[in-house]
């Protein structure tokens, strides 16, 4: 049988598995069970006014309704939830920016970038590894706005592994690091959290996505637009 996040969502529910809608149950059982044991040993020689039981029948009518619009809210946010998996599984195989504070580095070239608010006369790139030692990459003097930097293991010496970043300026500015890399997985974690896994990054939320800068192109693709080219 054929399942997605849409039908275990259905399994769900058809199973009652919903707290919201336990909930709702045991507060209905609870007010009917109430209101019985009240009209049971009320004082027959001064009986409740039907206005009360009304008045009480009605506070169970909005308590439901609350807790109807409660399991409605929750099940239009897991099908939310559902729908923007499916939304960034469709990004998969795409380059994105990440906003961290860490990078791994292997073997290849990562590419990064940060924002600077204001210009900077000596722009420092402070990577540290875990053994606490760290290593100074000078980016230079630079001019407010974005500026590029790429980090070559091999160059500077760095063996692989995950370091700490952080960005020093002459103005005393500590602006966030962007960290290019491949899209790899999509996955929903623990309590339903979505979980990208990106290269040259590791896993983070989908929060820390700053750019989706589209998928690159495969050998395949470019041998077929050389080959349609040469046609022409």
């Amino acid at each position: 049988m054929e399942t997605n996040l849409f039908t275990n969502s259905a399994a769900a529910a058809a199973n009652n598995t919903n707290p919201l809608q336990n909930g709702a149950n045991a507060t209905q059982d609870m007010f009917t069970k109430l209101l019985v044991a009240q009209i049971k040993n009320q004082d027959p020689t001064d009986p409740a006014k039907p206005e009360s039981f009304v008045q009480q029948l009605t506070q169970l009518s909005q308590t439901e309704a609350l807790q109807n619009l409660a399991n409605l809210t929750s099940s239009n946010a897991s099908v939310l939830q559902s729908m923007q998996v499916l939304a960034m599984g469709a990004q998969v195989g795409s380059d994105v920016m990440a906003n961290v504070d860490q990078v791994q580095l292997g073997d290849t070239k990562v590419k990064g970038e940060v924002v600077l608010g204001a210009s900077s006369t000596k722009t420092t790139l402070v990577l540290t590894g875990v053994n606490g030692v760290e290593h100074n990459i000078e980016l230079g003097s630079k001019s407010a706005g974005a500026v590029a930097f790429a980090l070559d293991p091999t160059a500077l010496g760095l063996p692989p592994g995950t370091y700490k970043m952080k960005v020093v300026t002459s103005t005393g500015e500590e602006p966030p690091v962007d960290i290019s890399g491949r899209l790899n997985s999509v996955r929903l974690g623990a309590g339903g959290a979505i979980v990208l896994n990106v290269a040259n990054v590791g896993e983070v939320s989908p929060a820390a996505i700053t750019a989706f800068n589209g998928k690159a192109a495969t050998t395949s693709t470019v041998a077929a637009a050389g080959a349609t080219s040469s046609a022409q």
